[in-house]
């Protein structure tokens, strides 16, 4: 789990730049712009962490994490996981791979699993791929959804740690008009690092409910009033 040598550029996230990047396959062309996300959560944040501290090394390990399973396309750029090895679980189900994972439209979509009945499933993730799950976040949240850790249980090679995602919808979601409201996301998590200290493991426990719940507040909206897809300009320089 790396402890120094954040990529300039980019306070929190590892392998964003530098020349181990210059071949890296980003998915909208080129490394990602967290400055927008970075300053909410800036602003946002209840915990500050001392540096070097566990809990700062974990909250950095979590975000560079995020940001390579979505930006990086190829299994081969991967540095903060070990692709051949990797299982992602939500809420006790069985462990899936990262083809499996793709399968279910990668993004959002593997974060928002449920069995609910496709009649009532207000964010369906089978009918969302990879973009479309991110453009529809990204457009409800324009200043995007910032992570911190509040408590660390655990240090590695098992880590188990509590988060808080959180973001101002200030845009529509879903056919519902912005409520410029806060909505926060609590939950657990446990990651489990192999002798290389990568990622090979990820358990994530939370309910999806306090999230969409959040973003459904809002008057519903007419065809014309649904939100318009932002340019790959736009999804590349968001969290």
């Amino acid at each position: 789990m790396a402890s120094s040598g954040i990529d300039k550029g980019d306070d929190y996230r590892y392998y964003l730049h530098g020349e181990e990047e210059k071949n890296t396959k980003w998915r909208y062309g080129s490394p990602p712009n967290y400055e927008v996300v970075n300053n909410l959560f800036h602003e946002g944040r209840t915990k500050i962490w001392p540096p070097g501290s566990l809990e700062e090394r974990v909250q950095n390990l979590v975000k560079t994490w995020e940001m390579e399973l979505f930006h990086k396309t190829s299994d081969a750029d991967y540095k903060s996981l070990d692709s051949s090895n990797y299982t992602f679980s939500l809420n006790g189900r069985k462990g899936i791979s990262l083809a499996e994972k793709r399968k279910l439209g990668g993004g959002y979509n593997s974060l928002l699993q449920t069995s609910l009945p496709t009649e009532f499933r207000c964010y369906n993730p089978a009918e969302e791929t990879v973009d479309s799950s991110h453009r529809a976040f990204t457009t409800a949240f324009p200043r995007g959804f910032a992570l911190e850790i509040l408590h660390v249980y655990s240090g590695p090679p098992e880590i188990v740690y509590k988060f808080r995602h959180w973001g101002y919808m200030e845009g529509p979601f879903k056919g519902h008009a912005p409520t410029g409201e806060l909505v926060e996301l609590f939950g657990m998590a446990v990651f489990k690092l192999n002798e290389s200290e990568k990622v090979v493991s990820v358990e994530f426990f939370f309910d999806r409910g306090e999230l969409l719940g959040g973003l459904l507040k809002g008057a519903s909206l007419d065809s014309s009033h649904e939100e318009v897809a932002p340019t790959c300009p736009y999804l590349r320089n968001t969290g």
